[in-house]
């Protein structure tokens, strides 16, 4: 019997859920072939609304763990995710190469920005509530200052039409922003970087990251997005992307409760302070004090 040389046999990317790799319940998956040719390089599930429901419950879950953790552990953690997504560089430079045509050199360039942003919110993590929070001027005998706090379960949801280049980064830098302050999150990535959820997983599941914190779906959008955008344990949305008529919907799905939605442009820069801000809740306390 004749052996074929170099046999490939594509994978099956699974999905990311309470810091586990389950297969969607559905059993659907979408293929993904090698730029320019037939050769399906992988399989990605193809995630349903009960995965979807799954992941915000795997959220919600870890949400008090992960908001209880010192900022200064949150940093360690960050920057471990930083560690490990440089051993992961060769996996993710591949992924944009073979699936996205990028060059060698702008695939580097596009995994140094993800190392990059982890990097930068490791930095942040344990001095944003210094440089956000403050001590109130206040009249009589009071002592008022205010302090940032975490707005709960963040979903993350980005635009299909993201410059592939672009995409990876962009979901490193929104995650670990989501993260950072002490919120959880679940993402549905976009499609044309759906291969990227293999290497991230495994950058989370590895970093010391609490099970739940991030969970990562790949599937349509048209699909899920009114639904992770609606569920009501959700308290804020994270949207990057340009479409006024998805950001348009987003505020009305999440207006039954209140929902807070950011939107980002994708040519916005990545790694800011606006980003933490906008996943916090800044709480003001006085405190008596004198006769």
């Amino acid at each position: 019997m004749a052996i074929e040389k170099n046999l490939h046999v594509p994978k099956t990317i699974k999905l990311f859920i309470n810091g586990e790799f389950p297969r969607t319940e559905s059993g659907r998956h979408i293929s993904l072939y090698e730029h320019g040719s037939q050769k399906v390089f992988a399989h990605v599930c193809r995630a349903s609304r009960k995965d979807l429901r799954n992941a915000v419950a795997a959220s919600l879950a870890a949400r008090g763990e992960w908001e209880k953790r010192s900022a200064y552990n949150r940093a360690q953690i960050l920057y471990r995710m930083a560690e490990m997504a440089e051993g992961h560089r060769e996996e993710m430079v591949s992924l944009l190469t073979k699936i996205n045509a990028a060059s060698a050199g702008d695939a580097n360039q596009s995994v140094d920005a993800a190392i990059e942003a982890f990097v930068y919110y490791a930095g942040f993590a344990d001095k944003f509530s210094q440089v956000s929070g403050c001590v109130n001027p206040v009249s009589g005998p009071h002592h008022a200052f205010t302090t940032p706090e975490p707005v709960g379960c963040v979903a993350a949801i980005f635009d299909d039409n993201i410059e592939s280049i672009l995409a990876l980064p962009i979901v490193a830098a929104t995650l670990a922003s989501v993260i950072a302050s002490g919120n959880v999150v679940t993402a549905l990535l976009p499609s044309n970087v759906s291969a990227q959820l293999a290497p991230l997983a495994e950058i989370f599941a590895t970093s010391d990251l609490p099970k739940g914190v991030v969970n990562l779906l790949t599937g349509h959008q048209s699909e899920l997005l009114d639904h992770l955008a609606s569920h009501m344990e959700v308290q804020s949305i994270c949207y990057v992307g340009s479409d006024r008529t998805t950001q348009e919907k987003l505020k009305t799905l999440g207006a039954e409760n209140m929902k807070r939605v950011i939107c980002f442009a994708p040519d916005a820069n990545p790694t800011s302070l606006d980003r933490l801000a906008g996943f916090v809740e800044f709480k003001t306390v006085w405190h008596p004090i004198g006769h």
